[in-house]
Parts: C-alpha cells; structure tokens; sequence
C-alpha cells in the first residue's frame, strides 16, 4: 500500500495528552497508526499517573510549559533519550481559570489573563526556540486553534484574544525559522469540540450544540477530524503550507443564514 502521508518512522513530539477525549491523544493514536515514533509529553507527575495505562511502553516526559526554564529541560531530556531529531511538534495546551465561575470580558484580571496566554500562547515560543537546534531541518509544527478568531462567544471570554496571539505567534515563528530551515509553523483551527477541557466553560453544552446546527452536515467535528488534518500538516504532502491556519469546522463559519436557525430565532413558538 502506497504510504501517502509517509509519517512512518518519524518523530513526532506530542504536548497536552489530558486523556482519550484530548485532540492531542487522537493525533497521537492517528500518528502510531501511521508509523510514527511518538513522543509524549504531559503536564505533571500527576497526570502522567492517570495516562499510566494508555502510555503504558510509550516514551513520556514531563513539562508543566508555565515553569521557567520548563521547556528547556523537556528539549533536554528528549534529545538524551535518543529521539532526536524530532521530525514534528504538536502543541495543543491551553488553559484558563474558571474557578470563580464567568466574568464579563472587561473583568478579566490581569493574573488570569497573563496565565493563561503564557499556557496557551506564549509556550508555543517558548517551545520553538527549545527545540529549535533539535528540529529536522524540514520539520512540520502544529498548534490546536479555534475556528473562528471574529465570533465573541460571550462564555469564551479572555481565550478569545489569547487564541488570536496563539495564531499569530505561529505565523511570526514560521518568518523567524525561515532564515535558516525550512521548519514549517500552521494551525488547525477547530470548530467547537466534545473534550474534558471544554465542559469546563460555562454554558458550553447550548454553544456546542447551537454550532451543531449551524455545520452543512447537521453533526459537529469529532477530535478524530481534528486529529486527521493536523497528520496532514504534519505531513510533507503539506509541504506547501506554512504560517496558515486550516479551518476545521464542518461549514459552521459559512451558514449563519440557515434557514432553520433563522426560522427558530424569529418565530420560536413555531
């Protein structure tokens, strides 16, 4: 059979395994079905424990990303085991403190909205330069964004600009390793998602099934759908494309006129 995507092989590190609803452990399972040698990093001794079955003979390291000097040591600690070098990156962490339940954008506090881009934005660089000297010189990164950066989700909040910098980010690291690789940066940019991190936002359920009847198809993404277009970026076959996002979401940014949402929000009691 003719190896399209030609992952076999090849070292893919994987960051932000939480458990088998994560987007990063379908890209993972979707990786070792093609071939791939993948490389597990997750956030704590703790959550490592939990995953003791699923990673049971798998290479996993630690790396809690919102540390100083975090980054550094996985590198570190990735290349000494032997798995170098690293033929691609899949970032796909985020993270933001809804302990005290949902405020109001303008309410943001500074504390929660600098931790929460340094998790999910900013340890994308962070990353990038720590691998930077362990990159194959063609090497495909892949970070998880959301679908749309011009909606304002009243219960997405403060993750809305900071996905924004998460996707910019990408496209300034794609220019920077431009000077001396050909070290490739992209986004999927995912439509809302059935995953352990999402039921954590308040009001979720009625947006994610709202955006379920805005999809062409009536039935919104799977992770596996996901996971397939990030094998693709991380693929050669996508060689082409570099500092771009490629929108997953089922056609629900392009059908907000459907005619049975319109027929719903102006005559309800029919």
């Amino acid at each position: 059979m003719n190896d399209f995507l030609q992952l076999a092989g090849k070292n893919v590190l994987v960051m932000g395994v939480a458990n088998r609803k994560s987007v990063a452990w379908h890209i993972a399972t979707a990786l070792e079905e093609q071939g791939a040698r993948v490389i597990y990093s997750v956030r704590s001794e703790t959550r490592k424990k939990s995953l003791e079955t699923q990673l049971a003979g798998k290479p996993a390291f630690i790396c809690d990303v919102e540390e100083e000097g975090a980054c550094a040591k996985l590198a570190a600690e990735v290349v000494a085991a032997g798995f170098a070098p690293l033929h691609g990156l899949v970032h796909s962490i985020a993270f933001a403190n809804y302990s005290e339940g949902f405020q109001s954008f303008h309410a943001t506090t500074r504390k929660d909205f600098l931790q929460a881009t340094s998790i999910s934005a900013f340890s994308l660089v962070d990353l990038a330069n720590a691998f930077k000297p362990h990159l194959a010189r063609n090497a495909s990164v892949v970070t998880i964004g959301i679908s749309s950066l011009l909606v304002t989700p009243d219960n997405y909040g403060y993750m809305g600009p900071i996905k924004a910098a998460l996707e910019s980010a990408a496209r300034f690291l794609a220019k920077s390793f431009s000077t001396d690789s050909e070290v490739r940066f992209n986004v999927v940019g995912a439509g809302p998602l059935k995953t352990s991190a999402s039921a954590g936002i308040p009001g979720y359920v009625e947006s994610y099934l709202y955006a379920e009847k805005l999809t062409f198809r009536k039935r919104n993404l799977s992770s596996a759908e996901v996971a397939n277009a990030a094998l693709f970026l991380l693929s050669e076959r996508s060689s082409g494309m570099n500092g771009t996002t490629l929108v997953v979401d089922a056609g629900l940014g392009s059908n907000f006129f459907d005619k049975d949402i319109i027929r719903l929000a102006m005559r309800p009691e029919k």
